[in-house]
């Protein structure tokens, strides 16, 4: 067998397991071997009962059942619960639809339980643990046992049986560098590590073997950067151009005056059109800080030199508000150019409508989803891509938008702060514009950061600000419940709302689980107010913008990265009332706090990554892992910056001393400067 042969080549796995794995994406080995695990659970020693503090997380306990377990029904689930203790103290165990350990666990015996250590108020419970005879936990001590992200019929025993097995059944792993980095940068084999990385004897080997991989994700996807600056370097302007009479006056007629960061942009923007090479540039500025008015500007000048421009959006709610923001402002400023909207939920007739325009050039600019990268969508002069919230998108996707013309100009818009450092090393294809300020008329966000016990008076004043006609977020971290996580969860979550709130509030649920039409009716319908708390996932991190929305309450903050609470604390402050966000935090550690402070005390996403950077440290093995920048699979631009710089000292060393990629060992890497696709699977 090697890594392209299917999962149901492995020995016990069936068909019906074959359909399982594939909606997690597994359907060959080498799929089944980059499903890394989540997270990993230590087995240690066990604690006394009456050691157990207010922290919540994994823990061991040792003790005996003193009574018979007793099974409740509780909604659609069956509750069983026993009191377990030692000679320091009882503690209450809770399993969620296992009554048959009623039956199991006798009275008077000695067990070992492990599992999440809940609290509420001053009562502490064991929930969902494992459990275990002495002997047998015995061999579970200091083991790094893999967990991986599960679905339904999926066990987290099942994905480990069948890694194993893959290993067992694989002729070889292929190394994918050569000595010369390996030893310079102390990485250990390529095979050695994907097998660690699974089944880990220890934190140090599975630190060694996590900085390999990462290590290599960085490298090939810095080189194809590099590959990719190559082929941009020699692509010639076919669309100069620069702006009229129009345009300018548009700038002037706008209700407030662009920021001198705006400015700045706008005029490298302009230099671009007009220069020698077509314009491959990121936008890079906080949420709310100006940045679509300038891509706006690109599309008007575009329009007025008589060629085409669209602009990608992650989501159908994203794109309606970016062609309603187009439309009202040709409609204000009298200026004679045609909008489009393109979505996958348009009506058939409707979308071979709009098609048919685009392909004619009856459409000046075009907004929409990925839609527009479609193959039946052609232009007749695209001169101006725009790619919005650009990490939401592959690599293969923004090159699909650019392929749409004729080497049109590209811009890339995120408003995903990370230091300029950083930001250089991984958008080393694009020339970077900043934006730093924010606009005059935005209203700076009040946070706060309170504990769990804190919750009820959050609620008080979320209802106070919904009896004011305003709305709520309140983001969750989990989909549902988890046995192996703490957290609060969105389905969960909402239910228990509709409990608590008067029954005249409209609770509404969003995740990334539902049907994208779905998602889509939940966003429009809190957009249009008819909703007045959105309980949601991180989905909404990006694609929404509700003015009238002032509270954002994000529960377990603990468990996001810093750049991501604020990019979730950017959904509100956008329109013209006082706007709030409030960090609930289970955790008591000072190195938590001192995280969730740094946000207390500032609205600045650049400011807050680089103070991120400064606090976690690189190479943060077990850290906090920052969603939505380039999501590698294992890798953290953050927490793993060393490795980023080493990464990238790697590719220049081997360009300077091999330009060409001729050496035979170093052949492996030229497929990269054949086509650049960014792909670093193993």
């Amino acid at each position: 067998m090697n890594l392209k042969t299917s999962v149901q080549q492995l020995k016990g796995v069936g068909e019906k397991t074959v359909q399982k794995f594939a909606s997690l994406g597994i359907g060959t080995i080498e799929d089944l071997l980059g499903y890394y695990p989540r997270d990993y659970i230590c087995y240690e020693p066990p604690v006394s009962i009456g050691m157990i503090g207010e922290e919540e997380g994994f823990v061991t306990v040792a003790g005996y059942i003193r009574s018979r377990p007793a099974v409740r029904q509780g909604g659609r689930m069956k509750i069983t619960s026993v009191t377990v203790s030692d000679e320091t103290g009882s503690l209450q165990l809770i399993w969620f639809n296992m009554p048959f350990l009623a039956n199991t666990l006798r009275t008077g015996s000695r067990y070992l339980f492990h599992g999440r250590i809940q609290v509420q108020g001053s009562r502490k419970s064991l929930v969902q643990p494992e459990i275990y005879t002495p002997a047998a936990y015995e061999e579970k001590m200091q083991a790094l046992q893999p967990m991986y992200a599960l679905t339904k019929g999926v066990t987290n025993h099942l994905i480990a049986k069948t890694i194993k097995q893959a290993f067992v059944s694989l002729e070889s792993l292929p190394e994918s560098l050569p000595p010369s980095i390996t030893g310079r940068y102390g990485l250990m084999p390529a095979p050695e590590a994907l097998y660690i990385i699974h089944f880990p004897r220890n934190r140090e080997e599975l630190r060694q073997a996590r900085k390999r991989l990462v290590f290599e994700e960085f490298f090939f996807f810095l080189l194809a950067m590099e590959a990719h600056k190559r082929e941009l370097d020699h692509v010639e302007n076919v669309f100069p151009m620069e702006p009229d009479e129009k345009v300018m006056k548009f700038i002037e007629s706008l209700p407030y005056e662009l920021t001198e960061d705006q400015k700045k942009a706008w005029q490298d923007i302009r230099n671009d059109l007009k220069g020698s090479r077509c314009m491959h540039r990121m936008l890079q500025g906080d949420v709310g800080s100006g940045k679509t008015v300038l891509a706006l500007l690109g599309c008007f000048t575009a329009a007025s030199s008589g060629y085409q421009s669209v602009i990608m959006a992650p989501t159908e709610v994203l794109a309606k508000q970016h062609y309603d923001t187009v439309q009202s402002m040709i409609a204000a400023c009298g200026l004679p150019y045609r909008a489009g909207l393109l979505t996958g939920s348009l009506p058939a007739a409707n979308k071979r409508r709009m098609q048919e325009s685009i392909a004619l050039g009856l459409v000046d600019i075009v907004i929409g989803t990925h839609a527009v990268i479609q193959e039946a969508v052609e232009f007749k002069n695209l001169a101006f891509a725009v790619t919005d919230e650009q990490h939401r998108f592959g690599v293969k996707q923004r090159e699909a938008l650019s392929q749409k013309g004729v080497r049109p100009h590209v811009l890339v818009m995120s408003a995903t702060p990370i230091p300029r450092t950083l930001a250089l090393l991984i958008y080393g294809d694009l020339d970077i514009s900043m934006i730093r300020q924010m606009p005059k008329n935005r209203i700076p966000i009040k946070n706060c950061v309170i504990g769990q016990d804190k919750r009820d008076t959050a609620y008080q004043f979320l209802q106070k600000e919904i009896r004011a006609g305003r709305q709520a977020y309140i983001i969750c971290p989990m989909v549902e419940e988890s046995e192996l996580l703490e957290g609060e969860n969105v389905t969960d979550y909402t239910k228990r709302l509709c409990e608590i709130f008067p029954k005249d509030v409209r609770i509404g649920m969003l995740h990334g689980r539902m049907k994208p039409a779905l998602k889509n009716q939940v966003m429009e319908e809190f957009s249009a107010g008819r909703l007045d708390i959105l309980v949601s996932t991180t989905v909404i991190e990006v694609g929404i913008d509700v003015p009238n929305a002032t509270v954002m309450m994000i529960e377990n903050a603990d468990r996001f990265g810093l750049s991501q609470l604020h990019q979730l604390r950017g959904r509100v402050g956008r329109g013209k009332n006082a706007s709030y966000c409030i960090f609930v935090s289970g955790s008591k550690k000072q190195e938590t706090r001192e995280r969730l402070e740094i946000l207390n005390h500032s609205n600045d996403g650049f400011e807050i990554a680089e103070k991120d950077l400064q606090l976690r440290g690189p190479g943060d093995l077990f850290g906090i892992r920052q969603s939505g920048v380039l999501e590698f699979r294992l890798g953290d631009i953050v927490a793993d910056s060393k490795v980023l710089y080493e990464a990238k000292e790697a590719v220049d060393g081997l360009l300077s001393e091999d330009p060409d990629l001729k050496k035979r060992e170093n052949r492996i890497f030229a497929n990269f400067f054949k086509n650049a696709d960014g792909n670093w699977n193993l």
